[in-house]
């Protein structure tokens, strides 16, 4: 069975970004970044929501050409082309590199992903990963908080219909005084 984790960066107060899908209180520091990219080189697959994917797909095909670009982002944007990635849209008809499209139901492929053999995924984007939440398919949270408080936006987490009973398996602290805490669901 696969682990699938929910991983992303959120404010104090909740947000994975801020009202009009503004992300640029996240900016990651080198040592983030260098977390960030390790984690997509560890990742098996990745399942991506259309905004997310759209997002992300918006900048790193090309971050390794652009002119300024650190060694550190030309690392990551290899990483994530060459990560393979499952999009789940009912609004897109098709996606590029070695990408694949479900257009049906996230609840029944995130659940035979699992079943395969294969690395770690992770899933991001909030209305996917809400919905991999409710199902209880994900195994573990990664969440990294910035400190900022941005007064609404997009929740990292859903409204659940039961408890969720977590146990803490890291804390790290980066500069800037981001915090990682991973938590494990209990099973």
């Amino acid at each position: 069975m696969r682990k699938l984790t929910f991983g992303m960066n959120l404010s104090v107060d909740g947000y994975i970004a801020a009202t009009g899908d503004d992300l640029g209180w996240s900016e990651p520091n080198d040592e983030l970044f260098q977390w960030w990219s390790d984690r997509v080189s560890a990742t098996g697959t990745a399942l991506y929501g259309r905004k997310l994917w759209e997002t992300m797909s918006s900048h790193w095909p090309t971050a390794d050409q652009q002119p300024g670009a650190t060694p550190a982002q030309i690392e990551y944007a290899h990483r994530w082309r060459d990560m393979p990635k499952v999009v789940f849209s009912s609004t897109i008809s098709t996606v590029d590199w070695n990408n694949r499209l479900v257009t049906g139901d996230a609840v029944t492929e995130i659940a035979r992903l699992k079943a395969e053999d294969g690395g770690p995924m992770d899933i991001g984007g909030a209305t996917l990963a809400a919905v991999a939440m409710r199902a209880g398919l994900i195994d573990e949270y990664a969440i990294v908080t910035h400190p900022v408080l941005v007064g609404g936006g997009t929740p990292f987490f859903a409204a659940l219909d039961t408890w969720v009973n977590l146990t803490l398996v890291e804390t790290r602290t980066f500069g800037d005084g981001v915090v990682l805490t991973r938590y494990e669901t209990k099973r």
